[in-house]
């Protein structure tokens, strides 16, 4: 299969952790996350996860901070196969933590901040373009 091009997204990110019953907060999908930064919010009955900038979450929320986002050029047609399967696989033999999140016209990939500069390298060398 042949590589990606990825696309490093500028700031941090902080994935978020709340109750199931709780309603998404304003902060999560306010002013602040507005200014251009990824935003995902995911419920499930056991939790609600909310994606989003780092700055954007209050001190004392669940979340684990510091993390970079890398977008997989899109749009891409929703029957295509093996996209993360070839992001993830190379970053989990170089021992890099992800967290994938997925939308109607693509794919993102976030990896700790401080593994971002070996993230890369490793899927360059996989053969994926990133900018």
């Amino acid at each position: 299969m042949a590589g990606h091009d990825l696309r490093v997204l500028p700031g941090a990110l902080a994935i978020a952790r709340l109750g199931a019953g709780d309603p998404v907060p304003a902060w999560a999908t306010g002013a602040g996350a507005a200014a251009g930064a990824l935003v995902a919010v995911v419920r499930t009955p056991a939790e609600l996860s909310i994606v989003c900038a780092d700055a954007c979450v209050p001190d004392g929320v669940r979340a684990e901070r510091g993390w970079r986002a890398l977008e997989v050029a899109g749009p891409l047609e929703l029957s295509m196969t093996g996209v993360l399967a070839a992001l993830t696989a190379p970053l989990a033999r170089a021992g890099v933590a992800i967290f994938a999140v997925s939308t109607f016209d693509t794919d993102y990939v976030l990896v700790p901040a401080a593994a971002l500069d070996d993230a890369v390298a490793v899927l360059r060398a996989d053969g994926h373009r990133v900018a």
